[in-house]
């Protein structure tokens, strides 16, 4: 059984946010995919498998943490997609079932691959107390992302405040059903992006995400209201750091990377 290790929303190995990636006839036992995932020990393992033609989707699609299965994951379906355009195992759009609905992955004639996600639906929540003490700095804003993203989305006074944070994980883990994702305004769009975000999630044992393409549901129609555009680019400022382009369509996000295979194996057990 091959195993795959993929850099998803970046052009360079050792950057971006790296997913296991395993492609599969059938989904094995939910506590095997567990186990898999906690060895890999990404942020997120991807379980794959064909269906059968005919249907509204053409491969089935999980994606467990090291502690829990999600309902949503960005990177890994990029990764996952790019494993099957780069190996020939599917080519052109590919549909996948998942728990979050059917997700599209469309690869572009440049190499980037372009998701279809469902938009998070926000909603303005007064800024909890003990948040700003375990964030490390006071949010202007916060918002509930909806029950499938289920974070905490806090803006911060400037893109230095947000490289600057430095929380207190278990105290943050109380305040969201996943995470918080802080952002702020680029300081200079001249660089080539729009806004700056770093995302928190130790409710499901990451304590921080490198690059979080679901977060990027939220932090879409956020931003682009705040700055009139439908289209932006958001840099998620981790240690490994990554870019996310965002197109805003109403119910829907499109959401565009490149990824990068950097290792392939065996699976032995």
């Amino acid at each position: 059984m091959r195993i795959r290790i993929v850099d998803a929303f970046t052009d360079r190995p050792f950057s971006g946010n790296p997913a296991g990636v395993l492609l599969l006839d059938a989904f094995p036992d939910d506590d095997w995919m567990q186990n898999v995932a906690l060895e890999v020990n990404h942020a997120e393992t991807a379980f794959a498998h064909p269906l059968p033609d005919g249907g509204e989707a053409d491969w089935a699609l999980r994606w467990f943490t090291p502690a829990t299965e999600v309902a949503l994951c960005g990177h890994a379906t990029l990764a996952t997609a790019h494993v099957l355009h780069s190996t020939g195992a599917h080519r052109g759009p590919v549909r996948f079932a998942t728990r979050g609905g059917v997700l599209v992955a469309t690869p572009g004639a440049d190499g980037a691959v372009t998701l279809d996600f469902p938009t998070a639906p926000l909603t303005a929540v007064g800024v909890p107390a003990g948040v700003a003490e375990a964030l490390g700095a006071e949010p202007r804003t916060a918002f509930d992302t909806g029950p499938d993203i289920g974070d905490l989305l806090v803006e911060v006074a400037d893109e230095r405040t947000v490289h600057a944070l430095r929380p207190d994980l278990p105290a943050l883990a109380a305040h969201s059903r996943r995470g918080v994702i802080a952002t702020a305004r680029a300081e200079d769009p001249a660089l080539g992006y729009d806004f700056v975000s770093r995302c928190f999630f130790p409710n499901v044992g990451i304590d921080e995400d490198p690059v979080t393409g679901s977060a990027h549901t939220a932090l879409a129609p956020y931003w682009s209201e705040r700055l009139g555009r439908p289209v932006l680019t958001g840099l998620q400022a981790s240690s490994r750091s990554g870019r996310v382009r965002t197109e805003l369509r109403g119910e829907r996000t499109l959401l565009g990377g490149r990824a990068v295979t950097v290792f392939e194996g065996r699976l032995l057990v």
